[in-house]
C-alpha cells in the first residue's frame, strides 16, 4: 500500500462533519458524508475530498474540496497525484462555478450538468396571484385530513416509527415500477452516518403516516437547510408533499433560518452562457437531448417544476468535470454510481 493510498479516511469518520461545518459552502456538501461514500484526506493540508470508486479505473467525486481556500487548490492537486498512483480517472460532479474554473484550470473537460436553487427566507412569502394554486394544493390536503409534524430522533428509530418510514420507502418504490431503483450518491438518505444531524418531517392523516422529507445542514455564505430526500405512497392525497414542504419551511422561518436550499437538478437551466473555454461540444449535445427526452432516466422536468413553483431568490449553474476527456467509461461509471441505470 503506497503512502497515498494510506491517505484514503473510512466512510464514518466523525470529522468530517466538523470539517464541514467549519469550511463548506456547497449547499449540498452533506451528501458527501452519506453512507459508502469514501474521503480523500491529506495530512498536510485541511479538508478532505468525498468520492467513490467506480470500477478498477474510475472515481466519482462529488462537490469540490471541502477545505479551507488557502488549501482547495493544494488538496485538488494530491487528490489527483492519488487517483494517478491508483490509475483511476476522476469524474467531478456537482462542481459550483468557482469549483468548474478551479478543475478547467487543472486540465479538466468542464460543462454545466444542471442546476441548484435556493430560498431566501428572509424574503420567502406566499402571497399574491402567482402562488394561488400552489396555495389551493395546500387547502386541498388540508381538507383531506392531511397533518404535519416534525420527529424526533427517538420517534424515527423507535420501532413503530422506523417500521411505518420503512413502509412509505416501499410503497413509494413500487409505484416507480418494477424495474425502479433508489437513487445514491448525489441525493439524501434517511440513515447513514452523522442521520442525527437531518431533521425530519411527515404527513398523514387518520390511517397513517403517508410521506415524508428530510432536510440536512448547510454551512458556509448560506447557511440553512438542504431539502434532500422527499418519499411519499401513491395514493397520498393530492398537495400533500406541498403542505409538507410548508410547514418545514414556515418551521425555518420561525427559528430565523437564512435559506432553504431545493438541491441540484442534472439537465436543467443548461445555457451557453454558463459554459467554460474547456467544455465539451459532445457532453453540451448529449445533455441536451436527455434534457429533451431523458425522463426515464431521471425525471427533471418534474423536479424543477416543483422547486421553481416556490419562486427560488438563486438558480445557479452546476457542473461535471473530466479528467482530462470526456470517455464513454466516465459517463456509464456515473450513472451506475449513482443507480440511474
Amino acid at each position: 500500500m503506497t503512502s497515498l493510498t494510506k491517505r484514503v479516511v473510512a466512510d464514518r469518520d466523525s470529522s468530517a462533519f466538523d470539517c464541514l461545518r467549519r469550511v463548506g459552502q456547497h449547499s449540498s456538501g452533506f451528501l458527501t458524508l452519506n453512507e459508502g461514500t469514501s474521503r480523500y484526506v491529506d495530512p498536510r493540508l485541511a479538508g478532505f475530498i468525498a468520492y467513490r470508486p467506480a470500477g478498477r479505473r474510475h472515481a466519482i467525486q462529488l462537490c469540490g474540496p471541502v477545505a479551507p481556500a488557502r488549501d482547495r487548490q493544494a488538496l485538488l492537486r494530491s487528490f489527483l497525484r492519488w487517483a494517478a498512483s491508483e490509475e483511476r480517472r476522476v469524474t467531478a460532479v456537482q462542481l459550483t462555478r468557482g469549483d468548474a474554473i478551479l478543475y478547467a484550470e487543472h486540465g479538466f473537460t468542464v460543462n454545466q450538468l444542471g442546476a441548484s436553487y435556493s430560498i431566501d427566507l428572509r424574503c420567502f412569502t406566499l402571497s399574491g396571484t402567482r402562488f394561488m394554486r400552489l396555495r389551493n394544493k395546500v387547502k386541498r390536503a388540508r381538507r383531506s385530513g392531511v397533518t404535519v409534524r416534525e420527529w424526533g430522533w427517538d420517534e424515527q428509530r423507535g420501532a413503530r416509527g422506523s417500521h411505518q418510514l420503512a413502509e412509505i420507502d416501499r410503497a413509494w418504490l413500487r409505484g416507480k415500477g418494477a424495474l425502479a431503483k433508489e437513487l445514491v450518491f448525489m441525493v439524501g438518505e434517511r440513515n447513514g452516518p452523522n442521520a442525527r444531524e437531518r431533521r425530519l418531517f411527515v404527513g398523514a392523516d387518520g390511517a397513517g403516516p403517508l410521506a415524508y422529507a428530510t432536510y440536512s445542514p448547510c454551512f458556509g455564505d448560506r447557511p440553512g437547510w438542504l431539502y434532500d430526500l422527499t418519499r411519499r405512497r401513491p395514493d397520498a392525497p393530492a398537495g400533500a408533499i406541498e403542505l409538507l414542504f410548508l410547514t418545514a419551511l414556515e418551521r425555518f422561518v420561525d427559528e430565523g433560518c437564512g435559506w432553504l436550499h431545493l438541491g441540484f437538478t442534472p439537465m436543467a437551466q443548461l445555457d451557453a452562457r454558463h459554459e467554460l473555454p474547456s467544455s465539451s461540444r459532445t457532453v453540451t449535445a448529449v445533455l441536451r437531448l436527455v434534457a429533451r427526452h431523458g425522463e426515464l432516466i431521471y425525471p427533471a422536468r418534474s423536479q424543477e417544476h416543483f422547486k421553481l413553483k416556490w419562486a427560488p431568490h438563486a438558480i445557479e449553474p452546476e457542473y461535471i468535470a473530466f479528467a482530462p476527456r470526456v470517455s464513454v467509461g466516465a459517463l456509464w461509471h456515473l450513472l451506475r454510481v449513482t443507480r440511474a441505470i
